[in-house]
């Protein structure tokens, strides 16, 4: 988290127990005085007894059940005011307790929505930008309302996306689709980089209509896990990455013989493991795993299960001792596996899908020098530097590949291999 996010959040959390301390000293300033003044004046009434007593000495016998009687009528009149008072504490309780969580709401005006950018979705503010002149004309909404069109920016954001209950946009030109026809154009358009917040978007602007469709909902996970990679912003990572894994979490459930489904939440799981803690990293680690070895025999031919699957054998083979210690105090066993497992899914990508991608040429060429097989590790150097870079992964991966040519042409001229022609 950035420096300046922490210094607002601090400042946020100070004005945040201002406020709860300002509520205490209203309480006690306006209505404590006055219950315990109606306190004070019914534990004041033994006093009254005893001068009471005191002059009922004087009466006769006649006197006396008269006397008592009016004592009674004196105690009852104070219990009843006591529980008067008594009802009405609780019925300020009872406020406060309701209007303590709106502080946040009161907070993030006073500072400007400086600590609500998380709960901004790129996808919100494309779409209100098309919409400005439908709104401009719906001036009987609320703004909470208008707010909540791209369903990111509500208190309860999460929640909201999760049941699926978030108002439908002020777009009136979203076009009325089938279902087959909206998944192939979701399909279609998530194939570019720069078409992924478009899919999301179409699947948003539908979410009403298909949300019991098994198909729609995986590929809506699906797309809050490209939203996550698009993201640059640690917040809205975590929200998306939390909000897919919960309508994975769904599709599993509704569709447990689906591929897709498992696919897509075991990637989910991935991403939200990113924010938490090594024993939570671990948990969600076999959640991934457990899912993806579902997906894979469900989905025996998807290269992209096995590039999963590699980078997680890969992942897990270089595990250090220290790690694997406390993964072990913690779990009792952790998972295994090898330098070779992990190539032998990279393998099966290129066998199922040739020249899938460039992380898997950047994978299998990294396991090949862990190998120390040179030169098939230089000849998949040179076919991942022959695909074109699209993603910001892409880029990264380019440049650990030229990092890992740079190191083999010294160990091949070192070692006396002839480096081969075509490199």
């Amino acid at each position: 988290m950035h420096h300046s996010t922490n210094k607002e959040l601090i400042l946020a959390i100070m004005v945040g127990t201002a406020g709860i301390s300002l509520l205490v000293l209203w309480y006690q300033k306006v209505r404590k005085p006055r219950t315990a003044m109606n306190l004070r004046t019914f534990f004041s009434l033994g006093n009254t007894f005893d001068s009471t007593t005191l002059q009922d000495k004087t009466h006769n016998g006649q006197g006396t059940a008269a006397i008592f009687q009016r004592r009674q009528l004196q105690i009852l009149d104070k219990l009843n005011e006591l529980l008067a008072n008594m009802e009405e504490l609780k019925e300020e309780i009872r406020f406060l307790k309701e209007t303590i969580p709106k502080l946040e709401e009161y907070i993030q005006d006073e500072l400007g929505g400086k600590i609500t950018v998380h709960r901004i979705s790129p996808q919100h503010r494309a779409r209100k930008r098309r919409a400005t002149a439908v709104q401009n004309s719906a001036t009987s909404n609320s703004s909470e309302e208008a707010e909540s069109e791209g369903g990111y920016i509500t208190a309860n954001t999460d929640t909201e996306e999760q049941s699926f209950s978030v108002p439908k946009p002020f777009n009136t030109e979203i076009e009325d689709l089938k279902l087959d026809i909206l998944l192939q154009k979701a399909d279609h358009l998530r194939m570019t980089q720069s078409g992924k917040m478009e899919s999301f978007e179409l699947l948003c602007e539908h979410k009403e209509k298909f949300k019991d469709e098994i198909e729609f909902v995986w590929r809506f996970a699906r797309a809050y896990g490209d939203m996550f990679e698009l993201s640059t912003n640690t917040w809205e990572k975590k929200h998306y990455a939390n909000i897919g894994k919960t309508l994975g979490e769904k599709a599993i459930t509704r569709a447990p013989l689906n591929g897709h489904c498992h696919m897509w939440y075991a990637v989910l799981c991935g991403c939200v493991s990113q924010f938490e803690g090594l024993q939570n990293k671990i948990n969600y680690g076999h959640h991934f795993k457990e899912h993806l070895d579902i997906a894979i025999q469900l989905l025996p031919e998807e290269p992209f299960l096995y590039y999963l699957n590699g980078r997680y054998c890969y992942t897990v083979s270089k595990l250090s001792w220290i790690e694997k210690k406390m993964a072990t105090t913690l779990f009792g066993k952790i998972p295994s596996s090898t330098v070779q497992e992990a190539l032998r899914n990279f393998l099966k990508v290129e066998e199922i899908h040739p020249g899938y991608s460039l992380l898997n040429y950047m994978y299998l060429a990294k396991c090949y020098v862990d190998l120390e097989e040179n030169q098939n590790a230089w000849k998949f150097c040179n076919l991942a530097l022959s695909l074109p870079t699209v993603t910001k992964e892409d880029k990264e991966a380019q440049t650990e590949v030229k990092a890992i040519i740079k190191s083999l042409k010294r160990v091949l001229d070192l070692g006396g291999d002839r480096i081969p022609k075509e490199c």
